[in-house]
């Protein structure tokens, strides 16, 4: 934290206080026992306002300090660093001085913009839930980010990709024999691109998991990754190399209105080659097959990681040799989507966070368990939801918790190793609130989009909203 931070500068809050009293400086000045020069250097921010200032405005005129505390301005300043943050404003390049500087000179003006942004925010929020609303829960809504652009995209091809399959093969295929997979892919680096592998300690890093030095030739790895995140990018580095053309042509085959969306869907589609090298297609399909998808044993035989099974098992798409179709979703705690596919499987909300009563937050709380369940939509559909936390490391130290959940249509759950449990346990979930209907959740968070409240003061059901259902 800065010294000017630490310090309390309100000139334009104190500005105000004296033009709302009808007062000249001097004549505040002399209320709070100041000099006119000192006050007109704490109105323009050049000395900060002490204590004893805050006590003589109290005295005087008999004001809540907490006004001009520099707490009151933390969540205009979190409001306006997400409007800075916002693609509207790209190019602007507006940082937290300017924000502090538009804080301090002018706050009324800072409140109105805020003001303003998080309404225009809720009716973007609006407007896109209407028009997934209108196209059935899923359809595209008003205004398309990057990353929703790049999971509509992944979603039209059914997170299959079969060009990329076979490079993955090709890849796998020219490995040498009888060597574990990631000394295997260290073996292919260096051989055929020059290219050695090194682990770095995290500070060295710099917070990267992963970089290439082509002038060095060396592919550092942070000590933070596990084994098979290792592996993991060991096989993106050389899908990287060797697989380039493919990428090119599977990235060029979609097309993208946002900014960035080439890029991210690219960085998709070799995340996608570096699973199919560890988990090639046949050998994978069959043994997901024979240990009836069972995630935890997948794991162990191709010695991967719970979320790259989870996510290998969504991409089983091939004709002649399809899996089970499963949708995949990564939420942290704050309940936000940090990834999704539907599969053309279950719907997703594109804003207002996710449904408080599907339990696969109850990974947050037994992070160590599978949690099987079945969860049913509003419009009666059911399926089995199979969720677990994961642990990604932080750099810095520590690791932040998100949970993975895989599931499909409850129809499929006698091919999965895993047992639902009765049908009387069942979670009634919804996409979001917004376009949920449901009158008795208690976990209700906002009322429902186009429904009108019926609100009735001497009753109060354990729902916090009601509503008319026609």
């Amino acid at each position: 934290m800065t010294e000017r931070q630490e310090k309390l500068f309100a000139g334009a809050r104190l500005r105000r206080l004296r033009k709302d009293l009808g007062q000249t400086q001097a004549q505040l000045a002399e209320a709070l026992g100041l000099s006119p020069s000192y006050l007109n250097l704490l109105e323009r921010n050049q000395r900060p306002v002490t204590a004893r200032v805050l006590l003589a405005l109290a005295e005087a005129y008999d004001i809540d300090v907490r006004a001009f505390a520099s707490e009151a301005d933390r969540q205009i300043l979190a409001d306006l660093d997400a409007l800075a943050r916002d693609p509207v404003l790209k190019g602007v390049d507006l940082d937290q001085r300017d924000l502090r500087d538009l804080v301090d000179a002018n706050p009324r003006a800072a409140d109105a913009l805020s003001r303003l942004y998080q309404a225009w925010r809720e009716a973007s929020t609006t407007a896109s839930d209407l028009a997934a609303q209108m196209a059935g829960g899923a359809g595209r809504g008003t205004v398309v980010s990057p990353l929703e652009e790049v999971r509509d995209a992944l979603d039209a091809r059914q997170n299959h990709f079969p060009d990329l399959e076979a490079a993955a093969e090709m890849l796998r295929d020219g490995l040498e024999e009888d060597l574990p997979l990631e000394l295997a892919l260290a073996r292919r680096l260096r051989s055929e691109h020059g290219a050695a592998v090194r682990t770095y300690p995290d500070e060295v890093m710099d917070g990267a998991l992963r970089r290439f030095d082509f002038h060095a030739r060396k592919l550092l790895l942070s000590e933070l990754l596990s084994p098979e995140g290792r592996v993991f990018h060991i096989a993106a580095t050389l899908g990287l190399l060797e697989a380039g053309r493919e990428l090119d042509r599977e990235a060029a085959k979609a097309s993208f209105a946002a900014d960035g969306s080439t890029a991210l869907y690219r960085a998709a589609l070799v995340n996608y080659f570096a699973g199919a090298v560890m988990m090639p297609y046949a050998p994978f399909f069959e043994a997901a097959q024979k240990v009836r998808y069972d995630i935890e044993t997948l794991a162990r035989r191709f010695q991967a990681s719970f979320e790259q099974v989870c996510h290998r098992l969504t991409t089983l798409n091939r004709p002649g040799a399809r899996g089970v179709a499963f949708f995949m979703i990564r939420v942290d705690q704050a309940g936000n989507v940090t990834k999704r596919f539907g599969g053309g499987v279950i719907p997703f909300a594109r804003s207002s966070g996710g449904c408080a009563r599907w339990r696969l937050y109850d990974a947050f709380r037994f992070p160590e368990r599978v949690h099987v369940h079945t969860i049913e939509l509003p419009d009666r559909t059911r399926f089995v939801s199979i969720a677990r936390a994961v642990a990604h490391p932080r750099p810095g130290g520590g690791a932040r918790l998100q949970a993975v959940a895989l599931g499909c249509e409850a129809k499929e759950a006698d091919r999965l190793v895993y047992d639902p449990g009765p049908d009387g346990e069942v979670s009634e979930v919804g996409l979001t609130c917004r376009l949920c209907e449901r009158q008795d959740c208690a976990e209700r968070a906002y009322p429902p989009l186009q429904r009108p409240l019926r609100l009735d003061p001497h009753v109060r059901g354990r729902a916090p909203f009601t509503f008319d259902e026609d």
